[in-house]
């Protein structure tokens, strides 16, 4: 197994050291100073949702609009003379792809990555001709998917009146502007052109931190998802499941939004208010060896009752997991018994699964400490090992180092990690660092019909790209692009590394206390559940430990005579947003 050409350095044995951030080196550093917990907003504002929005408020980040980040915010840009490869400005976004022998496909610019909090990928790829309630006149529904899945159907008249309810709020100059009414029926192509208007407008409400973050326009989205699914407000038992599989039935009512559930499973375990934040709800679906395949992370914008239900599979679950990156952090989760057991739980699982690299020595210290059931040292023993803290994706296709590779992602330690298996079998492996991805985004290209839109994530129907601009070298910007059907959980993790790493170099603090809204604490069930202790590992996986030799054997090799991405040459320029934590860097840190 070689490796890819040396993108950025690839995952380590243990976390990292960041600038001005102390991180643990072994298991006996000491830290100082206390670390900080991931954000959470209220239903009134502020910051929001776990690592994704902490901490940076309206400051420092670019506003949305028609120009993505150029509104309000300078935009990344490429260095002086930079050569870049891949798609450029021409082309359209949305124009019709057709199939030599299959069904006509539109492609859909689904959201943009970019300092923006977490990642919602808003589109509206068909619409549909209804019948109106009591025998009234038919009318045009607007199907909109976000972050990949139908989320509801709307009328233009619902969304006018959103238009009217934050312009009420925030200001004609700050709204951006709306499709106009018209007098007579549309015509197709006029109900095409609106389509088109209106997908524009709810990206720029999403890409304006003030106005995609304001309750006005998530508690819109969470009333037109109950009603497309005509599911009731009632009350209901909800399993969300643990890392080692473990369930909590928390009691929810269908209308509660993601932090309602969220605050509902910490009061089932017990887990003080102030480690909230750490963690979040994540979608996932079970997959044939047991394992999950994460889906997306649920979002304020979404009931995950009707998210979950909606999609009428067993397969899909919500589990919870944490939701940082930087494994110092673990230090304020294993202050207290239950974010211990919470960790210790995941990492077990991460073990398992085979997310974690371990080899036959290590495997037998670890086991060594589950059986002392040294929980703390398990996990800084864990804290070493190769992968620790990733998320791996399912396998997929990539466009690098040349068209059709397979490959599997992993995102961790503030890269993307890529384990290609080349057209001749060859194993090569790589990684990309977020702070040299100039700008991404993710698109979607669907069926070009006017039926109806089912939207269960991974269908084969729905096809989804994730595409990123690459400082390959100095002066030498390329396009990767990754299509899978989790490109949305890859821009999310992207997002949220990005929002992350922002925090810490403009000096903030992301430990902020879960907004109360009981009586200034979390509602506390009257019945606790504990985390049950999840078994000894099982005896390492023999198949496994070729790719953990030849990966810590790797040499880096030229970038010289690698294909060009021509995936997404349909991406205009104006749709991308900067990444605030680009670093234009040199050859010398390659």
């Amino acid at each position: 197994m070689t490796s890819l050409p040396r993108c950025g350095a690839g995952p380590s044995r243990g976390p990292s050291p960041r600038p001005r951030l102390p991180v643990r080196s072994h298991p006996g550093h000491s830290r100082p100073g206390a670390r900080s917990a991931p954000a959470r907003r209220g239903r009134g504002g502020g910051a929001r949702g776990g690592v994704g929005r902490a901490g940076q408020g309206r400051a420092g980040r670019p506003r949305g609009g028609r120009n993505g980040a150029k509104r309000g915010g300078r935009r990344a840009t490429a260095p002086s003379g930079a050569e870049r490869d891949g798609p450029g400005a021409g082309g359209a976004a949305g124009r019709a792809i057709a199939g030599s022998a299959g069904p006509r496909w539109r492609r859909r610019e689904a959201g943009s990555g970019g300092a923006l909090g977490p990642a919602m990928h808003f589109s509206i790829p068909e619409t549909e001709t209804r019948a109106g309630d009591g025998g009234a006149a038919a009318y045009v529904a607007y199907n909109i998917h976000v972050n990949g899945v139908l989320h509801c159907r709307v009328r233009y008249s619902q969304l006018l009146g959103l238009h009217e309810q934050l312009r009420k709020e925030y200001g004609a100059n700050v709204v951006p502007a709306f499709p106009p009414k018209k007098i007579f029926t549309l015509t197709p192509a006029e109900v095409e052109q609106r389509r088109e208007q209106l997908e524009k407008y709810m990206q720029a409400v999403r890409q304006d931190p003030t106005l995609g973050g304001s309750e006005t326009f998530n508690s819109f989205l969470r009333k037109a998802q109950q009603e497309t699914q005509q599911i009731p407000t009632e009350e209901v038992v909800l399993e969300v499941l643990l890392s080692n599989r473990q369930k909590v039935k928390v009691t929810i009512l269908t209308s509660d939004q993601t932090e309602d559930v969220l605050e509902a499973v910490a009061s089932k375990l017990d887990l003080p208010d102030d480690l909230v934040g750490y963690f979040s709800l994540f979608l996932v679906r079970e997959t044939k060896d047991g394992a999950f395949s994460f889906v997306r992370k649920l979002q304020d914008f979404e009931l995950p009752y009707v998210s979950v239900t909606s999609l009428h599979n067993p397969e899909f679950q919500i589990i919870l997991r944490k939701s940082y990156w930087d494994s110092a952090y673990d230090d304020d989760v294993m202050e207290h018994r239950v974010g211990l057991n919470l960790l210790y739980a995941q990492t077990v699982s991460d073990i398992e699964h085979g997310w974690i690299l371990v080899n036959k020595e290590q495997h037998r210290q670890l086991k060594s400490l589950q059986e002392k059931v040294s929980k703390k040292e398990f996990i800084r023993l864990a804290q070493t090992l190769k992968y620790y803290g990733y998320l791996k994706f399912d396998p997929c296709v990539t466009d690098f180092p040349e068209k059709g590779c397979h490959v599997v992602v992993s995102a961790g330690n503030n890269e993307l990690n890529f384990q290609v298996r080349l057209p001749n079998e060859q194993i090569k492996e790589g990684s990309f660092k977020v702070t040299r991805m100039r700008c991404w985004r993710v698109t979607s290209s669907v069926p070009m019909s006017n039926g109806p839109s089912g939207g269960s994530p991974g269908k084969s129907e729905v096809k989804l790209e994730l595409a990123f601009e690459y400082l390959m070298s100095k002066d030498r910007l390329q396009w990767v692009t990754i299509t899978s059907p989790q490109a949305i959980m890859l821009s999310i993790c992207l997002q949220s590394m990005v929002d992350e790493l922002m925090v810490k170099k403009s000096g903030g603090s992301i430990r902020k206390m879960f907004r109360r809204r009981v009586n200034g604490a979390l509602r506390r069930s009257d019945s606790q559940q504990a985390v049950k202790s999840p078994p000894l590992l099982d005896s390492p996986d023999a198949s496994r430990e070729p790719m953990a030799k030849l990966s810590s054997k790797l040499t880096s090799v030229s970038l010289r005579g690698i294909s060009h991405s021509s995936s997404a040459n349909d991406v205009g320029a104006n749709d991308f947003h900067g990444n605030y934590a680009f670093e234009g860097i040199g050859d010398e840190d390659l």
